[in-house]
């Protein structure tokens, strides 16, 4: 018999975030300006609490792909014209 603590299976290491919910990766706003970021942080940190939070199923998703709209609209609405 094997002793438990000599596995030679990996122990697996845990996925980045975006890996695990793809769509975290559009909520990133460090590359941004600073003008921008001001702006686009808020969505970004309610992003990674929802993830953090609220259970993977269909809803979740649902939320923030919906965040994702008013995010972009927030960015656009101080670019200049």
């Amino acid at each position: 018999m094997t002793n438990p603590s000599e596995s030679t299976t990996p122990i697996a290491q845990p996925q980045p975030a975006e890996q695990r919910e793809p769509i975290l990766k559009f909520f990133k706003y460090a590359h941004l300006p600073p003008h921008l970021q001001a702006v686009s942080a808020p969505f970004g940190e309610l992003a990674e609490k929802l993830h953090a939070t609220v259970p993977r199923n269909a809803e979740r998703t649902v939320a923030l792909r919906k965040l994702l709209e008013p995010k972009d609209a927030a960015v656009r609405a101080v670019l200049p014209d």
